[in-house]
């Protein structure tokens, strides 16, 4: 029976333990909280034990709190760190590093530069094999992780007959639970997206990639429009299809109008916070034209790391 600590409990973390609760062979020995507020009292009615930096005891005298983190981490095997970007690092250098304990990484960190918490972004569809034996890992993000899970299987039926993608991600601006994250009246353009050379990070640093990122006033997901070209001319959107029939996580969707459609549909056949954990294509968008396929996917945000992190 491994123990597990999940150090921060907010889109990424909640997701995360509500998986591994039910694993037989995984105890969630505890869950990492840094600010007083009710998402501690969450935490504690599902069961968990809440544990907090040790110089901000005193600021959780109104909780239940069952210790520091600085404690909890000496009796678990593996820490899932779901702190916000950035925060990750210090964890590793403060924290991990000097108590000898394994880490996985959420996508707000970094595997390149000074601050780098991994020098492998993790994809269980493409490298599943490189991360046995590595001490610290990073789980890219929802959007990383989405491209991997359709380029990965075009990459194995097509190999050189495949000559560029071009993918425009259409970004959500905030998660469903961050009711506090204003929607702002305006279509954002991303200014040089980190996405493209994340994905390269597994994909290879000379892959025919090009992204390009634009964030919309919505909370229901991410969509991607990728245009793939081939050598020749290009297959029919039946063929593309057929690739994804037995991909894990994929699914195939001829009459959802739009992504809140999805979403709803997840909601009432009873998923977890409503995600459905994974990509969505848009099967009757999918167009074939000369050498080059369109095709469309919705990305279910947050959900879809969870199960590449708990794999």
């Amino acid at each position: 029976m491994k123990k597990i600590f999940v150090n921060g409990y907010g889109s990424i973390g909640s997701r995360i333990t509500s998986f591994l609760k039910d694993d037989p062979e995984i105890t969630v020995s505890g869950v990492g909280k840094y600010s007083p507020d009710e998402k501690v009292n969450v935490a504690i009615s599902r069961g968990l034990d809440v544990y907090v930096p040790e110089r901000k005891l005193n600021d959780f005298s109104n909780y239940k709190i069952t210790g520091s983190i600085e404690s909890a981490l000496d009796e678990c095997d593996l820490v899932f760190d779901a702190a916000p970007g950035g925060h990750g690092y210090k964890n590793k250098k403060s924290l991990y590093e000097p108590k000898n304990i394994p880490a996985i990484y959420q996508g707000g960190e970094s595997t390149t530069g000074d601050e780098s918490v991994s020098d492998l972004l993790f994809n269980s569809r493409v490298n599943y094999d490189k991360a046995v034996g590595k001490r610290h890992v990073m789980q890219g993000s929802c959007n990383v992780t989405g491209m991997g899970k359709i380029l990965e299987p075009l990459r194995d039926k097509f190999g050189d007959k495949l000559i560029r993608f071009d993918v425009t991600l259409i970004r959500r601006w905030a998660d469903i639970e961050q009711t506090d994250k204003k929607l702002v009246d305006t279509i954002e353009m991303t200014e040089s997206p980190h996405h493209g050379d994340d994905v390269k990070m597994y994909f290879g640093k000379d892959a025919p990639l090009y992204v390009r990122a634009i964030k919309v006033p919505t909370r229901q997901m991410h969509l991607h429009i990728m245009d793939i070209r081939f050598k020749d001319t290009a297959p029919k959107p039946s063929e593309i299809h057929e690739i994804f029939t037995n991909e894990f996580g994929v699914a195939t969707l001829w009459t959802a109008k739009g992504t809140k459609d999805v979403r709803d549909y997840a909601q009432k056949m009873g998923f977890n916070f409503t995600d459905t954990n994974m990509i969505h294509i848009h099967a009757n968008m999918t167009t074939s034209i000369g050498d080059t396929v369109q095709m469309i996917y919705s990305d279910d945000q947050t959900g879809i790391v969870i199960l590449k992190i708990t794999c």
